[in-house]
């Protein structure tokens, strides 16, 4: 795709995500403060972000749940967590009534808990339509772990179904991974309109933490252009941090530890620790 055009976007059709914070935001007490971390897109670095924001908060001094709500359980294997050696995941606590006492996991990380998951709560969706309430069955699960953390991270699936759903309706904020890529901002006219509806129907509270650009690389125009659209487009809901393509990030996964961990030393680290710092200063 070398010399290809990033696609532009009105600014009109974008306005009303801009403004979703001034226009809705509520002031936000001295609660745990719940993240969802969401775009529909698969391979933006969303799983990535999760594991390693939560480990650089808690390093920051902040105690973290991370929720891992996407079947595939990538953030459980990422923290080094066997997703199949569980006796019970997120999908018992959703659909079975499990207690979270019983199914979160301490993790290698100081400070960081996790609720695990597995491809079962890929059936949840199925499972939890007759439910009354539905959408509200995570926000109620997470009530009970009130005054337990600073900070509550929910990886998303890559999806905008009924997970996604009772992540964004547990949230106090929207946070968006975007890849630097040519297809970035497909799809997020979708996504802004979900959580509009959210906001209207279902968790008036909910607002934009911010977006951040992943994989960048800095050696292609591709990525610059990427980048200047969308700093164009979302304005100051950018956070300044861009996170690099990184091997070191790429490989600490399949070790089962956060960058921080596997290369503290490595551009991704570096990025990430920065990452974590500005989302500090916007809560």
């Amino acid at each position: 795709m070398l010399g290809a055009k990033v696609k532009t976007y009105d600014n009109a059709r974008w306005f009303t995500f801009r403004s979703i914070n001034d226009t809705l935001m509520v002031e936000k007490g001295a609660y745990v403060k719940t993240i969802a971390i969401v775009n529909q897109k698969g391979g933006v670095g969303k799983t990535t972000t999760a594991i390693n924001l939560a480990a650089y908060l808690a390093r920051l001094g902040k105690k973290v749940l991370l929720v891992d709500l996407d079947p595939q359980g990538n953030a459980t294997s990422g923290l080094g967590i066997d997703k199949y050696a569980s006796e019970h995941s997120l999908y018992d606590v959703l659909v079975k009534g499990v207690s979270i006492d019983i199914v979160r996991h301490s993790t290698n990380v100081d400070k960081v808990d996790l609720i695990p998951s597995n491809h079962n709560l890929s059936g949840a969706e199925i499972d939890l339509v007759s439910v009354a309430d539905r959408e509200h069955v995570l926000s109620s699960v997470l009530s009970k772990a009130e005054g337990e953390y600073d900070i509550c991270l929910i990886d998303c699936p890559p999806s905008l179904g009924l997970l996604s759903v009772n992540g964004l309706v547990a949230a106090d904020y929207v946070f968006v991974p975007v890849q630097t890529e040519f297809y970035a901002m497909e799809g997020m006219g979708q996504l802004v309109q979900t959580i509009q509806r959210i906001q209207q129907n279902l968790n008036p509270s909910l607002s934009i933490l911010g977006v951040v650009l992943t994989m960048y690389d800095s050696r292609t125009s591709l990525s610059s252009q990427v980048r200047q659209e969308v700093e164009r487009v979302f304005g100051d809901l950018v956070f300044k941090t861009v996170i690099p393509r990184n091997v070191r990030l790429a490989e600490a996964p399949s070790h089962g530890e956060p960058i921080v961990q596997y290369d503290k030393w490595s551009k991704g680290a570096r990025s990430y620790k920065a990452l974590a710092k500005e989302v500090l200063n916007r809560l």
